[in-house]
C-alpha cells in the first residue's frame, strides 16, 4: 500500500544526573555506570509498540535522541514527517518541550504521550498539537484519523475515556525490524502491565493503566520475533512487577525454557516463597531479578504501600539467599530519603549490603514523580523544589527533605554511592554473582 503519510516516532532516550559532585564519582563507579549505559541502550518499547498499530497509509521511522545536534532536527526535519510523536520521561520533559517548539515553528505536528504526559496532560497541552494520556494503542488510531480528516483533538486519553483502555490480548508485536539490532545489547518485551502494589513513592500502578497480563501465547510471538532478528538475545522484560501472579507467571516461565536466551526483570521478594517458581526460573535461564527492598529501615517500610512489604522486612536476608540458592542473582534497590531516614540510615543500608549477600545493588533517591501520592503529600506541606523537573533521575533531590537539608542528603547519597560501588565491594559482589551462577546448573541439568 502506498504511504500517504510519514510519523517520526521520538524516544528521548538516556541518563541525566545534576549532582556534578555525584556525576563526577558515578563516572568511576563500575556498578553504576553499568546499569546505567543498559538503560540508556533499551529501545523504547512503547513506541515500537505504536509503530506495530499504525495504520498502513503511515510510513513510520524510529530515532532515539539523546545527546542530540542541530544536525539531528535538521535531519529529522528533512524527512518531511506529518507527525513527530515523542515519548519522554520527565527527567527529559524540558528539552521535549523544547524541541517540540522548534518543529512546531516548521509546521510540523508535535504529538506526546509517556508517562510525565500522563500524569500532566494539562502542562504537555501547552507544548504540543495533540497529547495522549493513558494507554495509546487506541487512542493512536484514532488520534492518525483524525489527523487525516484534519479534526485532531488536543487530548487522547484511556483514563477519562474508559473504553479506551487496551486489552492486551489484542496486543500486536513491537516493530523490532525498525531497529539496528547492532545498537542494542538487550532488547524489552512487556508480559504484564501496571503493578498492584500501590507504593507511594511510585506510579506504575497508576499513570498507564490497571494490573493486566499478556496471553502466553502472544509472548511467543514477540519472542519468536526477536529471535528471527537476533540470535541469543538477552531480554528485558519491561514489567514493574511480574511475579504477581505466580500460577501465571509459571506458565510464562515454561515458555521461556524453550528459548536459548538470557534475561532480566524485575519483580518482589515473595518469589522466595515459592520453590516451583524459583527452580522454573533457574531452568528458563534468568540471570537477575531486581527486587524493591526499598529501605533498611522499618519506620519507612511500614506505611510505604498498605503494610505489604512490612510484613517481608525480616525476612530480607533469608529471602535473598533463598532465590540465590536457586542460581537467580538479585539486585537489591534501595531508595534514601524517606521522612523516617536520619544519617543512620545511610550507615545502617551499608551495614546491611555488606553484610547481605546480594549479587547486585542499585541505590536512587526518593524522587517525587507527578501523579504519586509522594508528589500530592510534598505538595501539600509546600516542600517541593520549584522547576525540578529535569531532577526527576533517582539521582538528584527534588524536595525538601525532612532530617536533612538538600546539601545535607546529597552528601550522604554520594558517600554511600562511593562506598557500595568501591572496588572492594563490587570485586566481592562479582564473586557473589559467579557462585549464583554456579548453583543453576543442578536446576539446568534436572
Amino acid at each position: 500500500m502506498k504511504k500517504e503519510y510519514k510519523v517520526i516516532l521520538v524516544s528521548m532516550s538516556g541518563v541525566r544526573v545534576f549532582n556534578e559532585k555525584l556525576l563526577k564519582t558515578g563516572l568511576t563507579l563500575p556498578g553504576f555506570v553499568d546499569r546505567s549505559r543498559v538503560i540508556a541502550s533499551l529501545p523504547s518499547l512503547g513506541l515500537l509498540t505504536l509503530a506495530a498499530h499504525t495504520p498502513d497509509a503511515w510510513e513510520v521511522i524510529y530515532r532515539e535522541l539523546d545527546a542530540y545536534t542541530d544536525d539531528d532536527i535538521a535531519d529529522i526535519l528533512n524527512e518531511k514527517p506529518n507527525i513527530v510523536a515523542f515519548s519522554a520521561l520527565t527527567s527529559r520533559i524540558n528539552e521535549t518541550y523544547e524541541l517540540a517548539a522548534q518543529f512546531r515553528k516548521q509546521g510540523v505536528t508535535v504529538v506526546m504521550g509517556g508517562l510525565h504526559v500522563s500524569a500532566l496532560p494539562d502542562e504537555a497541552i501547552a507544548h504540543a498539537d495533540a497529547v495522549v494520556q493513558g494507554e495509546c494503542e487506541m487512542l493512536w488510531k484514532i488520534l492518525l484519523k483524525d489527523y487525516e480528516s484534519n479534526t485532531l483533538k488536543a487530548l487522547y486519553s484511556s483514563l477519562t475515556e474508559p473504553k479506551m483502555a487496551f486489552h492486551l490480548e489484542d496486543s500486536k508485536v513491537p516493530a523490532y525490524d525498525l531497529l539496528d539490532i547492532s545498537n542494542y545489547n538487550r532488547l524489552t518485551i512487556q508480559t504484564t502491565r501496571g503493578c498492584p502494589h500501590d507504593c507511594h513513592f511510585c506510579a506504575a500502578s497508576r499513570t498507564i493503566s490497571d494490573y493486566k497480563k499478556k496471553p502466553i501465547k502472544l509472548i511467543k510471538k514477540e519472542l519468536d520475533k526477536i529471535f528471527e532478528i537476533w540470535d541469543n538475545p538477552f531480554i528485558e522484560l519491561a514489567d514493574d512487577n511480574t511475579f504477581v501472579d505466580k500460577e501465571w507467571s509459571k506458565d510464562l516461565l515454561r515458555l521461556f525454557t524453550n528459548y536459548k536466551m538470557k534475561w532480566f526483570t524485575e519483580t518482589d521478594i515473595s518469589i522466595a516463597c515459592d520453590d516451583e517458581l524459583l527452580e522454573l526460573l533457574a531452568k528458563s535461564n534468568c540471570m537477575q531479578v531486581l527486587i524493591g527492598l526499598e529501605s533498611v529501615n522499618f519506620d519507612s517500610i511500614k506505611g510505604l504501600d498498605g503494610g505489604w512489604k512490612s510484613k517481608q522486612f525480616k525476612n530480607y536476608s533469608k529471602a535473598i539467599d533463598k532465590i540465590q540458592s536457586y542460581g537467580i542473582t538479585v539486585n537489591g534497590c534501595f531508595v534514601l530519603g524517606f521522612d523516617s531516614d536520619t544519617k543512620e540510615t545511610f550507615r545502617e543500608t551499608e551495614q546491611f549490603i555488606r553484610e547481605s549477600h546480594l549479587s547486585d545493588v542499585q541505590i536512587t533517591i526518593l524522587t517525587a514523580f507527578p501523579c504519586t501520592d509522594l508528589y500530592q503529600q510534598l505538595k501539600n506541606e509546600g516542600r517541593l523544589l520549584t522547576d525540578y523537573w529535569d531532577k526527576c533521575t533517582l539521582f538528584d533531590v527534588t524536595y525538601q527533605p525532612k532530617n536533612f537539608s538538600v546539601e545535607e542528603l546529597e552528601d550522604e547519597f554520594q558517600n554511600l554511592m562511593t562506598h557500595v560501588y568501591s572496588d572492594e565491594m563490587v570485586i566481592r559482589r562479582k564473586e557473589i554473582f559467579k557462585q549464583t551462577l554456579l548453583n543453576r546448573k543442578k536446576f539446568i541439568a534436572t
